[in-house]
């Protein structure tokens, strides 16, 4: 009987080298060779699935921010979040998580932010929010500001954009140590309050 391969379990294998090996030496570091060698395959297994090495790191930091959706989708479920605002906190809370998981996501996508200079899918992908995310968001805005009482504004999206852009410095912050999640959790909490506050 032939054996099954699992061809996503193999290239989840690959992509997790490739954010292993970039968190640790930047993605400078990331070659074929050495993705190879950290997932425990062979080179011919690497080139069956990836053409070029363009093609990997894309194809990680795609995968990448699809966990992040991911954790901030399981951080709303976790938080069993009801109300508008609740829902609202904690979306943008699941950026700036202590655990370990969020803070390799997020040194993965800043090694390879320097790429997104000169490849501009790479720098769509990176981008801090996009328009159905914002305007999710601005629906989350909208509907817990008529929850305290006020009426819609007409800034909820940019407000939106804001929420996102500073979640994501925040977020920055904790990968890299300059911040503890719970700092980054303060200024991120004052910024909702103030969004919130009725006219």
């Amino acid at each position: 009987m032939p054996k099954i391969v699992d061809h996503e379990q193999r290239r989840r294998r690959l992509v997790e080298a490739v954010w292993a090996l970039a968190v640790r030496g930047g993605i400078e570091q990331v070659t074929l060779r050495k993705v190879a060698e950290e997932a425990g395959v062979s080179m011919g297994q690497v080139q069956h699935y990836y053409t070029s090495m363009q093609a990997l790191v894309r194809d990680a930091l795609e995968r990448a921010v699809q966990a992040v959706n991911a954790n901030i989708e399981h951080a709303v479920a976790a938080a069993d979040a009801t109300s508008p605002e609740a829902v609202l906190r904690a979306c943008l809370h699941a950026l700036i998580g202590p655990d370990e998981e969020s803070t390799r996501l997020m040194r993965f996508s800043l090694a390879v932010a320097g790429r997104a200079v000169s490849d501009p899918t790479m720098a769509r992908v990176l981008a801090p929010g996009d328009d159905e995310l914002l305007s999710f968001t601005a629906g989350l805005i909208t509907a817990a500001r008529q929850e305290r009482g006020d009426e819609p504004r007409g800034d909820e999206r940019t407000e939106a954009d804001i929420c996102w852009s500073l979640a994501t410095g925040l977020g920055v912050d904790v990968a890299l140590g300059y911040r503890s999640s719970d700092a980054a959790g303060n200024v991120l909490g004052h910024h909702i309050d103030r969004l919130l506050e009725s006219r």
